[in-house]
């Protein structure tokens, strides 16, 4: 028997696998919670589990038998995916996918129970930010390995099976900052049970999005129609289930807790507004041209202009809000402290605006919004740290005793201003040529000498390739050697281009060889400038790293343990 080679049948075994981890784990290391609600919680993750092998199962069976006559030696690995990127990409995606079952699962077991309050929140959020922490892993590779390994040098194209990936993201992130509120004021329940399900849900679509041979991308993994009635069935079936139970029980549950406008919660609220917005334009975006093909309208496209178009404002707008979240207080504030806490801020990030895009290549009006933005965000964190150190013996002191739960949302944030000013650098000052060179030329870009030194055969364990060498050098000093290449694998006859990178911490040299061109050994050559790309990499990461250490709170363990003594004590009376 020939296990079939198939990324969709594998796809889906490694959603049951993860989906099996996130269970044995919520099972494992949730002792603590009451017998009932876990029971609810195992119950819910079992019925999804059903619905993914039933799926493996009856459309997707990784084990038929598939009998043509196989080459000798293989069909070989797609070559996209022989990449270390590829390795790690999928199983950190799929485990924040898969992840916010658990998020969902919580949220239908607190419907059946009736108890939307602290407690369900605070057992929720650290399961919640993990499958952030992992999802937001999961697209930093996926954007980073597309940055190399497509031979573009791009890094997101608004691809509507990157949006798949992307908007589970957004919702997360509302519902990571509405877990918060609920848990510390017992405020917006029914909300935040809604994005629970909302962000599933999304999973659940991007899951049909690529399995249905609705789309045409790199990432879709099938084109059996089959698949995607069944999985469209089973996501009407998760969707309309989850929502007419929150239609019947949501109402009962709703808050009496009151805040002022001038509020943290007020500014929390705001952020979940403009992540919701975000992701609803993204879904519109992404689901208009299936619509108006399916009514007999024609074909549609919609591609980055309209992204950036609706999106980018939208963050523009959100990043004031967080400058000011931080320093604020629960229930009632007053804009006269906001002004007296971050006036010295603001005109430092002001300044930060007018100054530092001065030192890029020219002044850029774009570049100038992102980097006071930035500053702002980052000032008012540092403000906010000075504000719970300043009382304490010592500044060692104070930084020792805030908690894993403050420092998860001051490295997130600070992650999220990173990364911000890394996209928008990239985005104005990259500079781009695409040339015929021949060996022994050169090309100057930003500063860069490209010396095209020679060009030679090369063999790899399963390819055959033209590598040209260049070397780089500024000012005389030289800074790097490149060797793109453009690779025949053998087992496929596919041909892949490997582009050479010279990474920094400001900046990425990158190179790429297109096609030859006549017969005196030209080729079209590729040259970027990409200035502080690595930047969205580094943010990416700080805010996973945020995610992950929230969930060393110790409250969510020690809260436990008192409430289950509370139960107790109520049953033994």
């Amino acid at each position: 028997m020939c296990i079939r080679d198939s990324n969709h049948e594998g796809s889906l075994l490694l959603w049951g696998l993860i989906l099996a981890l996130w269970t044995a784990a919520v099972a494992v290391f949730s002792p603590q919670l009451p017998q009932t609600v876990l029971a609810r919680v195992l119950s819910v993750m079992g019925a999804i589990a059903v619905g993914f092998l039933a799926f493996s199962l009856f459309t997707s069976n990784p084990f038929a038998r598939n009998l043509p006559s196989p080459p000798p030696d293989g069909a070989d690995l797609n070559p996209l995916l022989q990449d270390p990127g590829l390795i790690i990409h999928p199983p950190l995606l799929y485990m924040g996918y898969v992840g916010f079952s658990v998020a969902f699962a919580f949220a239908i077991a607190a419907l059946l129970g009736g108890r939307l309050d602290a407690s369900w929140a605070r057992w929720s959020r650290p399961w919640t930010n993990v499958a952030w922490a992992f999802l937001s892993l999961g697209i930093m590779l996926g954007r980073w390995w597309a940055s190399y390994e497509l031979g573009w040098g791009g890094w997101w194209f608004w691809d509507p099976v990157e949006n798949a990936s992307f908007m589970p993201w957004l919702a997360g992130t509302a519902l990571v900052h509405s877990l918060a509120v609920t848990e510390k004021r017992g405020l917006f329940k029914s909300w935040t049970v809604l994005l629970a399900i909302f962000a599933f849900s999304l999973s659940l679509l991007g899951t049909f999005l690529v399995r249905s041979g609705v789309l045409t991308s790199v990432h879709a993994f099938a084109t059996d129609p089959a698949r995607g009635l069944f999985i469209l069935v089973f996501l009407a079936i998760v969707v309309g289930g989850s929502l007419t139970l929150y239609a019947l029980r949501a109402p009962a549950v709703s808050s009496r807790v009151s805040f002022d406008w001038v509020s943290r919660e007020s500014l929390l609220l705001c952020n979940n507004i403009v992540f919701l917005v975000s992701t609803l334009t993204v879904l519109f975006g992404t689901l208009f041209p299936l619509f108006m093909d399916a009514l007999g309208q024609g074909k549609y496209s919609v591609g980055p202009p309209y992204f950036n178009a609706v999106f980018v404002p939208l963050m523009a707008v959100l990043v004031p809000f967080m400058g000011v979240g931080p320093i604020s207080r629960w229930k009632s504030d007053s804009p006269r402290r906001w002004q007296s806490e971050l006036a010295v801020p603001a005109i430092v990030a002001i300044g930060c605006g007018f100054t530092l895009p001065l030192l890029g290549v020219d002044y850029n009006l774009w570049v100038a919004l992102a980097a006071t933005l930035s500053s702002w965000l980052v000032l008012g964190l540092l403000k906010d740290l000075w504000n719970r150190v300043r009382t304490a013996a010592s500044v060692g002191r104070g930084l020792r005793r805030l908690t894993p739960s403050y420092w998860g949302m001051f490295i997130a944030h600070l992650g999220f201003a990173v990364c911000v000013t890394g996209i928008v650098a990239t985005s104005q000052y990259s500079i781009e040529r695409d040339l015929k060179m021949s060996p022994g030329e050169r090309q100057v870009l930003a500063g860069y000498e490209f010396h095209f030194t020679e060009l030679a055969q090369v063999r790899g364990p399963n390819f055959v390739a033209d590598e040209a060498r260049f070397t780089v050098r500024r000012d005389g000093r030289l800074v790097a050697t490149l060797a793109p290449q453009k690779r025949r694998y053998l087992a496929s006859n596919q041909v892949m281009t490997e582009a050479a990178i010279d990474p920094g911490l400001f900046r990425d040299l990158y190179v790429a060889m297109g096609e030859p061109i006549g017969e005196a050994g030209a080729w079209a050559i590729r040259l970027h400038y990409k200035p502080l790309v690595r930047w969205m990499w580094l943010g990416a990461i700080l805010m996973s790293i945020g995610g992950f250490t929230t969930v060393a709170d110790r409250r969510y363990r020690r809260y436990r343990v008192r409430e289950l003594d509370a139960t107790a004590a109520a049953r033994a009376v």
